[in-house]
């Protein structure tokens, strides 16, 4: 069965446009043209801003045009991660695939994560089967990487005071609140030395493992590649002298580390006890990990002598400092029962241009002030180990309204169509709906979706009955908002 034939249709059809479209964070092009071309097909105005949001405007069903306005929003980019290191996410289509009740890639990201928030917007936009007020579609860009589109949303970009965010991930659950974030780059300036020409030089590596999202899974335990390897190194340095020429783990703020290497040399004369080491290490790791990370391979193979590598002070420096800093769950919330609160991915380490390495860490909180306070925790860890510390701009979280009119018809519509109460949550992941509420701090908001599993990672998929779900109270929701005009 290909995707097109899957139901509900007309949600499906677009989404599998989506697919085709390459959409990376920071290069949404190509996806912001085929929203401002699908708008002028359906003869709907639309409009931009200078972040490159696209809003697309549907008028309301006869009869319901002083109903409230409400605003269905999405962002266009995706996490791109693939296991193929030769998948070109800029000009390749995402080669998604019906597999029983879910959808899935061939080793890819799907993102569904949010193309099915966008799909199903557009198709609220041109479906005349159902009554609705007037709607306002509104996609912002680089959600996975920054934020940028709700960073900077134009001011005139929304008028409606009820928004619908299409961007959760669970069936069943209508979510009222998010953390905030902000992320930390921590810098280290290296200086170059000669390889010693009486070590013997290894590249250990760290595959297969899980991944997923940092906010959204960091409660599964799953493994840091990131971690584990400084671990390995830490334990190899507490014994013999180690030079470091290459070092690479992790590649997006949000997502957990699945793969991690590192090339290294130690004396000629250790070599056999670092074999056995890190064979202690791999019986210890898949104990640890036993039934959960599945996947993981850990190697070691012999390499040429590099041309260079980092002096002894930081590499030092760097392994201790790896070692050292956080990853997981810091505290759960004493508010809302099973919420984490706050957490930290040490989410990438990557050598750059002019001699340095790069190590980003994202940091999550439904406190603003404990979000700050785990950030500063790595700013300090980092800064005894001789590197320079940056913190981003940040982003707010979403405070739970419980009052909210907007809950209280989504709750009502779900319950009505499937006969069972829906859960209302937070979420630790990040949500656009913070920002928003800053600029339009009028906006009475929800957030929910279809079931999405293993998000930011290759093994994401989507499971097809909630899709139908999805869609139907979508639809539900825009109804009984226009009907609440008529009493």
């Amino acid at each position: 069965m290909d995707i097109k034939d899957l139901q509900p249709a007309l949600v499906f059809s677009i989404f599998e446009d989506i697919t085709k479209i390459p959409r990376p964070s920071k290069k949404e092009e190509k996806i912001r043209q085929y929203l401002l071309d699908f708008a002028k097909k359906h003869n709907l105005e639309a409009k931009t801003d200078k972040a490159g949001n696209v809003m697309i405007l549907a008028p309301a069903t006869k009869g319901y045009e002083n109903a409230p306005t409400v605003v269905l929003q999405g962002h266009m980019d995706m996490v791109c991660e693939s296991n193929d290191k030769s998948f070109d996410f800029t000009t390749m289509p995402i080669p998604a695939v019906v597999d029983g009740d879910w959808v899935r890639t061939k080793g890819t990201t799907l993102g569904a994560d949010n193309g099915i928030g966008v799909a199903a917007s557009l198709a609220a936009l041109i479906d005349d089967s159902y009554v609705h007020g007037p709607i306002e579609a509104f996609f912002t860009v680089d959600e996975e990487t920054g934020m940028t589109g709700a960073f900077n949303v134009g001011k005139d970009m929304i008028t409606g005071n009820i928004l619908l965010n299409l961007d959760s991930e669970d069936d069943g659950e209508i979510f009222v609140g998010c953390a905030g974030g902000v992320d930390t780059v921590c810098t280290f300036k290296y200086s170059r030395s000669y390889a010693p020409v009486d070590f013997l030089y290894f590249r250990i590596a760290l595959e297969g493992l899980l991944g997923g999202h940092s906010g959204g899974d960091i409660h599964l335990g799953r493994a840091n590649a990131n971690k584990l390897l400084a671990r390995f190194l830490f334990n190899v340095q507490s014994k013999y002298e180690v030079a470091i020429s290459e070092i690479d783990g992790g590649n997006l703020r949000n997502a957990i580390p699945r793969a991690a290497h590192a090339v290294i040399g130690v004396h000629t004369s250790k070599k056999e006890q670092v074999r056995v080491m890190l064979n202690k290490f791999i019986a210890e790791v898949e104990n640890e990990f036993k039934g959960l990370e599945t996947g993981m391979k850990i190697t070691m193979e012999t390499v040429d002598k590099p041309d260079f590598v980092l002096d002894q002070t930081t590499t030092v420096n760097l392994i201790r400092s790896l070692y050292a800093s956080p990853h997981g769950v810091m505290s759960m919330s004493r508010e809302l029962e099973g919420l984490v609160e706050t957490s930290t991915n040490l989410a990438s380490v990557k050598m750059r241009p002019e001699n340095t390495i790069e190590v980003v860490t994202s940091q999550r909180s439904s406190v603003e002030s404990r979000k700050w306070d785990i950030a500063m925790q790595i700013e300090a860890l980092f800064l005894l180990a001789g590197a320079t510390v940056t913190h981003g701009e940040g982003y707010p979280g979403w405070a739970p309204n419980m009052d909210s009119p907007i809950m209280h018809v989504a709750r009502d519509a779900y319950k009505e169509l499937f006969g069972v109460e829906p859960a209302i949550k937070a979420i630790h992941a990040g949500l656009e709906c913070g920002l928003f509420l800053t600029k339009f701090p009028h906006l009475d908001m929800v957030s929910f979706g279809p079931t999405l599993r293993d998000v930011h990672s290759p093994s994401e998929r989507m499971l097809i009955p909630t899709v139908q779900k999805f869609w139907d109270h979508l639809k539900l929701v825009l109804t009984k908002v226009a009907e609440s005009s008529k009493k």
